[in-house]
């Protein structure tokens, strides 16, 4: 197993390094999992690019000091707000034809547990309404209940699997104040009460400590002696080389 630590110099960058991690695990036949703060920007889906004021929803994102990137996988919009923290867990594939519904679900036993770790009470499931809506999602429970704190997506090619999502650790008002313009544009229901953090639920509010806590959950201990450490700098370097190779 691989573990990457570290953001890109760019979101550009961040794309490639994870993409580098997946086909790399379908080469090499070796997992790799990273989770980071990847830079401020509104990740939006495939079916976002359809919307007939997609235009307007991608200024609303600009205006608001965000960088606005496409993605291949997942659902509707995404906001990272700079202390939103992403992970990516890639898998290798014998059959690329089996195993979805388990990656998914380890997926989401992955974030309980770290949710769990770091004292937030979640369970699988989402609020109405919520932001990128989707089948495998995380939500408060308990006193703080009900916000979704978690989505999970999952891209599959024939030699690998990369399951990866967001967990909002905090900033749920500048979240909100973004999301809600967003989608409105976009023409999709969204309501504010349906956002929650980490921090929300008593949690703490520091995503460096959200990710050692996801690593922990997903990987065990970065002391194991099959755990090898890599920078995301390193991935970086590999993915313009592949690139100018091909």
């Amino acid at each position: 197993m691989r573990l990457v630590r570290g953001r890109a110099a760019t979101p550009a960058e961040d794309r490639a390094a994870t993409a580098t991690m997946l086909t790399r695990a379908g080469e090499t036949g070796e997992e790799a999992f990273r989770a980071w703060t990847p830079h401020r920007q509104v990740a939006f889906g495939r079916r976002d690019t359809h919307a007939d004021d997609y235009d307007l929803a991608r200024r609303t994102a600009r205006e608001r000091g965000y960088a606005v990137v496409e993605r291949s996988v997942g659902g509707r919009a995404v906001a990272y707000t700079g202390s939103t923290v992403a992970f990516a867990h890639a898998i290798p594939l014998d059959d690329p034809r089996r195993g979805l519904t388990e990656r998914y679900e380890a997926g989401v036993d992955g974030v309980l547990v770290a949710l769990s770790d770091l004292g937030v009470d979640a369970d699988r499931g989402e609020p109405a309404d919520s932001f990128c809506p989707g089948d495998h999602s995380v939500r408060l429970v308990g006193a703080n209940g009900g916000g979704k704190v978690s989505g999970i997506a999952q891209r599959v090619q024939s030699d690998a699997a990369l399951v990866a999502g967001c967990v909002l650790v905090n900033g749920r008002e500048d979240l909100v104040d973004l999301l809600t313009p967003v989608y409105e544009a976009l023409a999709v229901p969204f309501d504010p009460a349906s956002v929650g953090t980490v921090e929300d639920a008593g949690g703490p509010g520091d995503p460096e400590r959200a990710c050692r806590a996801l690593e922990r959950a997903f990987i065990g201990t970065e002391d194991d002696p099959l755990v090898r450490m890599e920078s995301v700098d390193a991935l970086v370097s590999l993915a313009a080389r592949d690139s100018d190779v091909a």
